[in-house]
């Protein structure tokens, strides 16, 4: 059996995703204890909980130890059944973190699968559906397999509420390189909001509007949605390129200012957009995974972050094969597989 540290490297929740969708690749049972030790709040919350009972559900697993505020578990992985699955959270915890856990597997199921996850779609800490939509899927598509993504409804913390569905068809994962990014094609700005004032959003596009330079005026947006599904706020700015798209979040919250969350959004695309790297340090960590799985493959990404290293230390504990990242000349890093 694996036994896995918690506390170690980024000490997050990631580390029980990944050991649970290549437990169930492997077949090899881990255990993992000191659970999300680096935390404000250690132990599992409601959406790891969730995820792990979807990963038991769909590959017929036996947990031990799997509770609200638990700090160790066991997992034992059984056989991986494609089907209709549906998973709700029950609170804001995000369904895109749920299907982090399970989607891998999946792929490599003997057959399609559609999945009903309910919860927090645009949440603090995770990747928004629209990131997972736009960045991740497309990649995830030219390794092989097909996988469509809808929402259907949003969901904010703390209200949750969201609803996404996911349809999967498998096939084998083939190694791919991911070097460049291709030319520019479109870019946008997009302040999304749900029974907040309206002032809000236009002071976050008031913002970003100045600190994104040349940015065409038709780029900038302001959408909003049903009261009933906030309240909530989102800045989402989009620049895509040929190869790849890079959607870049601020999430509001209580007590930080409109103007703080642009500066902080519009400034990491500015740096991503400065660099010559394809991936950003959120899509990065979720590729190196299914890179891994695919036996081979390349992406070039920008100074790498401690959730992509400790990703590739819980690949190592499963996989005969270990990710190497790699600085080039450029300022940027290539990551093997």
């Amino acid at each position: 059996m694996i036994t896995i540290d918690g506390s170690q490297g980024e000490g997050g929740g990631q580390m029980v995703r990944n050991a649970c969708a290549l437990s169930l690749v492997t077949g090899r049972p881990f255990r993992i204890t000191n659970i999300r030790g680096q935390r404000e709040k250690p132990g599992l919350m409601r959406q790891h909980v969730t995820a792990i009972e979807a990963a038991c559900a769909i590959g017929n697993g036996v947990c031990e130890g799997v509770a609200v505020g638990a700090r160790e578990m066991i997992f034992t992985p059984g056989t991986v059944m494609p089907g209709e699955y549906k998973f709700s959270i029950g609170t804001a915890g995000s369904t895109g973190l749920v299907l982090q856990t399970i989607l891998m597997p999946l792929l490599l199921a003997g057959g399609p699968s559609r999945l009903v996850l309910e919860g927090g779609t645009h949440n603090m800490l995770a990747p928004p559906f629209d990131f997972i939509e736009k960045s991740f899927l497309p990649i995830v598509e030219r390794l092989g397999p097909s996988v469509s993504a809808r929402l259907v409804r949003h969901g904010f913390y703390p209200g949750g509420g969201g609803r996404i569905e996911i349809d999967v068809t498998p096939a084998p994962l083939r190694p791919i390189e991911c070097i460049e990014r291709g030319a520019l094609v479109s870019r946008s700005v997009t302040a999304l909001f749900a029974g907040l004032p309206f002032e809000i959003a236009e002071r976050e596009i008031g913002t970003t509007r100045k600190l994104l330079d040349g940015w065409p005026e038709d780029a900038f947006v302001v959408r909003q949605l049903p009261e009933d599904r906030g309240p909530g706020n989102i800045l989402l700015i989009e620049a895509a390129f040929e190869h790849v798209t890079e959607i870049v979040s601020g999430f509001g919250k209580l007590g930080v200012p409109a103007e703080q969350l642009a500066k902080r959004a519009a400034g990491r695309m500015n740096g991503y957009l400065a660099s010559n790297a394809l991936a950003g340090p959120y899509l990065a960590d979720q590729l190196v995974l299914p890179f891994a799985l695919a036996g081979g493959g390349v992406f070039t990404t920008v100074k790498p972050s401690d959730h992509l290293r400790t990703a590739i230390d819980i690949i190592a504990l499963f996989l005969d094969r270990i990710p190497v990242i790699e600085p080039q000349e450029d300022g940027t890093h290539r990551v093997t597989c």
